[in-house]
């Protein structure tokens, strides 16, 4: 088979000017490769820096204040709230507020000088990324203080060099992770990833729904009958939420008898926060179901999001370390809100009175998206 490069050139010449025509179209195409770029560049770190810290300093002595400067001087923790008890500290880490706790236990300075000083770090279990630096952060910087304290012991005494005299060091870090002590990565990642498939599932199937029916010519069939707009958009909106219902419990179901991830809180409060979080996907799809001109148009809008809660939700990258720009752009996807819930109730079992927050977070969401969508939506049939 020959080619007519004279074919060839005008096709390509018509596909072209199609393309240059159809201005949309080209402002999707670059827009979705800058975002990708942007979004990349600034998520696609795994280490994280300026882990919140509360602090337990049992002893109070020059010694573990210059332990506490220490960490603090690392990068990898801020000293964020300072308490009286290991009790009120891990309730902390409950909480979300911080995630690593220091406790110095008494007489610390003490047990310098005998050689055997020791610290215990909490951490997160939930989080990957805070148990995965703030243990390494925890065991150099221990090592540090350590040879430092050794070295200014022997050069007061005239020993040799902490390097060449083989002593061992006089301070030992030890860590005591919470929820996933065997730092299972399947714990860590399935509560997200529950997330994740809700908000995919909800977000392109309601992105859809309107320019569908408009260009398969069954709208104009639907706005001849008298049906009212909250009817059409109920009637929309409540099949699809019982199908991300049914993929919510699969999922459950997956996770705890074949993944063996246990399950630690209520099922009855999960149920009714994933509730909440897919009707907020399922409005934020609708929203792009009014601005959307072609079916094509939609799907890349609900692939921008879909690629937001993969990047800048906490979902694989943390968001601790991301600058203020890519914070505020997951502030906008639910799956950053559902997260802290599905991880808090799946892992933690926590309960409402620490999820309170997360959840009128999500309330307030779906009450504000609704109400554009109407604006919108009534535009739209118009």
């Amino acid at each position: 088979m020959q080619l007519n490069f004279q074919r060839l050139t005008a096709l390509i010449r018509k596909e072209t000017i199609q393309i240059l025509r159809d201005r949309r179209f080209i402002l999707l195409f670059l827009g979705l490769t800058f975002v990708q770029l942007f979004v990349y560049s600034y998520s696609a770190s795994r280490t994280v820096y300026h882990l919140p810290m509360a602090v337990v300093d049992q002893s109070r002595d020059p010694s573990s204040r210059a332990l506490i400067q220490a960490l603090v001087n690392s990068q990898y923790f801020d000293a964020t709230v300072y308490m009286d008890s290991e009790a009120q500290a891990r309730q902390a880490i409950d909480l979300g507020q911080v995630k690593a706790d220091l406790i110095i236990p008494p007489h610390f300075a003490a047990d310098i000088d005998k050689g055997s000083a020791n610290f215990l770090m909490i951490l997160d279990g939930s989080d990957q990324f805070a148990v995965a630096s703030g243990y390494n952060a925890a065991s150099l910087v221990a090592q540090n203080f350590g040879l430092q304290l050794t070295a200014e012991s022997l050069a007061r005494s005239g020993g040799l060099p902490a390097e060449s005299s083989g002593a061992s060091l006089p301070i030992v870090a030890s860590a005591q992770v919470l929820y996933n002590p065997d730092l299972n990565d399947r714990w860590f990642v399935l509560p997200g990833i529950i997330g994740m498939i809700l908000q995919t599932l909800a977000i392109e199937q309601a992105a859809i729904f309107l320019v569908r029916d408009r260009e398969w010519g069954t709208l104009e069939q639907i706005l001849a009958t008298p049906i009212r707009q909250l009817e059409l958009i109920l009637s929309k909106m409540i099949p699809l939420l019982g199908l991300c219902l049914l993929a919510l419990g699969m999922s459950v179901g997956l996770g705890v008898f074949w993944f063996g991830v246990p399950f630690q809180g209520s099922l009855w409060l999960y149920f009714w926060l994933s509730v909440l979080f897919i009707a907020s996907c399922l409005a934020l799809g609708l929203l792009i179901s009014t601005r959307a001109m072609t079916q094509f148009e939609a799907e890349t809008s609900a692939l921008i999001f879909m690629l937001f809660g993969l990047l800048l939700t906490g979902l694989f990258y943390p968001r601790i370390g991301m600058p203020l720009i890519p914070q505020l752009i997951g502030d906008l996807v639910p799956l950053t809100y559902f997260l802290r819930i599905s991880r808090g109730i799946y892992l933690k079992g926590i309960g409402l009175n620490f999820l309170w927050n997360d959840a009128l977070v999500l309330v307030l969401y779906i009450l504000v998206v609704v109400f554009i969508v109407s604006k919108r939506f009534r535009m739209r049939l118009d």
